[in-house]
């Protein structure tokens, strides 16, 4: 387990940014936080890292936004996801073992993730303070 506390936007990225560098390109990051605890900033940072320049935005509405850097990247958002018929029928199950998948609200779909998924926990301390906890990867290298 990691743990890191972030003053900014800019911060968070960068924690990203840096976790980036330790990924093999199929990892599954499940990731948990309140609205606007900072999990699409946390994606922005982890596609710089991979050398995705193109813009990160929340797939609220389309539910993936597909990048290709050094890795390709699902962001999945599970907000509107309340069952396996929903999960089942965002193709959440098609992108596996394809390349890294980021998913914000994990928690609507925790008992469907996979056994060796990483969890990123994003805490909001106060209006800029985040506490990130990464836990499921080795990360000395960070």
């Amino acid at each position: 387990m990691q743990k890191f506390i972030t003053s900014s936007a800019e911060e968070t990225e960068a924690v990203a940014e840096n976790f980036a560098r330790t990924l093999k390109g199929t990892e599954v990051i499940a990731m948990f936080g309140g609205m606007g605890a900072g999990k699409t900033a946390f994606t922005r940072g982890l596609a710089r890292g991979l050398g995705i320049d193109e813009g990160v935005s929340s797939p609220t509405f389309a539910l993936v936004n597909e990048y290709n850097g050094k890795f390709n990247v699902y962001h999945f958002d599970m907000y509107r996801v309340g069952s396996w018929d929903d999960l089942y029928s965002t193709g959440f199950f098609d992108y596996q073992d394809n390349g890294i998948m980021i998913i914000e609200w994990s928690e609507n779909i925790e008992e469907f993730l996979p056994e060796n998924h990483i969890t990123v926990k994003i805490d909001i301390l106060d209006e800029n303070t985040r506490k990130i906890i990464i836990e499921g990867t080795d990360m000395r290298y960070m």
